[in-house]
């Protein structure tokens, strides 16, 4: 029996997707993803806490959410090419304008922000490693995240890829990059017990080098062994 891990479930969360069904479509190229700004709702957080979060931090949050229930010692891997780019140009706006920045501004700015915020809206112990892949490489973030798992002891990690929508002002720099999207994958050490095997890919069968992150989620949805879990 292969080591793993093994992707057992999978969440994804993008502007214009409401349930598995509208995932599946998308992955058939039935249904495209909207360029849109907003975030989920995340109603099952404080409304003050969720009140100043971005859009990706709000996909983040969904994403590990609808995983659950894992266990509280559970750690986050958080992949992202962009991170708060939204915040990030806000804080630059900022500095231009006004030649002063405030501080909660850039507490949350911060690239491990989503993963971290994810951790204490959810409640999770088991801390996060974040991860730009290195020459834009989704393939090296799923096997850097591979690697952190097997050479650790946790039975199960969660892995999290989110980019959110880029601000019109950087249109013409992010033309070819990832569409909004987040999705989460829960891995695990063996296949879980009860039947449950027959739903569990070995992660080394989906990882390809050349691999865009829809490209990956793609190939994971059209195995037909697993589908988008979702919950409010």
């Amino acid at each position: 029996m292969n080591d793993g891990p093994y992707v057992t479930r999978v969440s994804a969360w993008a502007p214009g997707m409401e349930n598995s069904g509208d995932w599946d479509e998308w992955a058939q190229g039935k249904r495209d993803i909207a360029a849109d700004g907003k975030g989920p709702a995340i109603t099952f957080t404080d409304s003050m806490f969720r009140r100043r979060l971005s859009q990706i931090s709000k996909m983040t949050i969904q994403v590990v959410h609808d995983l659950l229930p894992v266990g509280e010692d559970t750690k986050i891997f958080f992949v992202s090419f962009r991170g708060e780019l939204s915040r990030q140009y806000q804080i630059t706006m900022m500095l231009v304008e006004q030649n002063a920045l405030m501080p909660a501004a850039f507490s949350l700015s911060v690239f491990n922000a989503p993963a971290a915020l994810a951790s204490i809206a959810l409640g999770l112990k088991g801390g996060y490693s974040a991860l730009y892949p290195g020459n834009n490489s989704f393939s090296s973030g799923l096997a850097a995240a591979e690697a952190a798992f097997l050479s650790g002891t946790q039975d199960e990690l969660i892995f999290v890829y989110a980019d959110e929508q880029a601000p019109p002002e950087y249109g013409s720099l992010f033309t070819e990059c990832p569409a909004c999207l987040a999705f989460g994958l829960l891995l695990t050490r063996k296949p879980q017990p009860g039947g449950e095997s027959r739903s569990a890919i070995p992660l080394s069968s989906l990882n390809k080098r050349e691999d865009s992150p829809s490209d990956f989620l793609r190939r994971l949805l059209l195995c037909g062994k697993i589908h988008v879990s979702h919950f409010d």
